[in-house]
């Protein structure tokens, strides 16, 4: 039977691949990968070249890091995510995220493909995460803690850094593109929600819905770590329209508003303080 290396081990085998010490993790969701294409002189880490590391094997997850500068900031980028429905324990979803912070990240951008929830949304926008439900169903710090990195009980109160939201507004008004803020809601998948779930979990409170990202914030807060999640409504969710739902559509909304998400997540990179 094989096992897992550890975190530090899995950063020294990075780290014999570049000196680049990476200040800012993105973490890259369904159709979002382009935005690798832009960062400079990468240097490419399949996750299957690491010893029993995780593999993506979602559509459009290529599973690979990329490490390179993007805005002249140095950055570890996620091609390619891990996610519960695909059958991952929550400490292989962890993995990568404590990885990034051994590496030097002390900033962790997330973004996602969502459903919309909110009926004032439409389909291609992007919405900046105030806050998160868990309905997962499971937490990635459930079992013994991991001292090394954060306490037992994590405080959650800002999830979603609101300094980090404040620049993703900053950097929207200057590439005039709209922004909107909402709470995003966490659901295994994979299949998806029927219209009484979404109409359940509109009550609750949520403007977009999905099955990522919740897991990796909570990890990125223990670690101590500031989130900004961005999430991109590809389709509306189930109940507010009369189409049905597919994976294929999600990717095919995501390719059409990728370059406008990469400019964005550009522009916040840049307009991020140095260190």
């Amino acid at each position: 039977m094989f096992t897992m290396l550890t975190v530090d081990q899995y950063a020294e085998l990075i780290t014999q691949k570049t000196a680049l010490q990476p200040d800012v993790g993105i973490i890259l969701g369904s159709g979002l990968g382009g935005l690798a294409d832009l960062v400079e002189e990468p240097v490419f880490i399949d996750y299957a070249s690491l010893p029993q590391f995780p593999v993506s094997t979602a559509p459009g997850h290529l599973g690979r890091f990329v490490i390179g500068k993007l805005c002249g900031k140095p950055v570890i980028c996620m091609q390619g995510r891990l996610h519960y429905y695909e059958g991952h324990p929550m400490a292989n979803i962890a993995l990568p995220v404590r990885l990034m912070r051994r590496l030097g990240v002390k900033t962790l951008l997330v973004t996602n493909a969502c459903g919309g929830v909110n009926y004032d949304f439409e389909v291609g926008d992007i919405m900046v995460i105030d806050d998160h439900i868990n309905l997962l169903g499971t937490n990635p710090l459930i079992g013994p803690n991991a001292d090394e990195f954060g306490p037992r009980f994590p405080d959650m109160s800002y999830a979603y850094d609101p300094q980090l939201r404040a620049v993703a507004d900053q950097a929207g008004q200057q590439l005039s593109l709209p922004l909107r803020h909402g709470v995003y809601l966490a659901y295994s998948g994979p299949s998806y929600e029927t219209p009484a779930e979404i109409r359940a979990f509109r009550i609750l409170g949520a403007d977009a819905v999905g099955m990522s990202t919740v897991p990796e914030t909570i990890v990125a807060n223990h670690c101590g770590m500031r989130v900004l999640g961005l999430s991109l409504v590809t389709n509306m969710a189930a109940g507010m329209g009369d189409k049905r739902l597919d994976g294929e559509h999600v990717i095919a909304i995501a390719n059409q508003r990728a370059k406008v998400l990469e400019a964005l997540v550009s522009q916040i990179v840049k307009l991020l303080p140095k260190g």
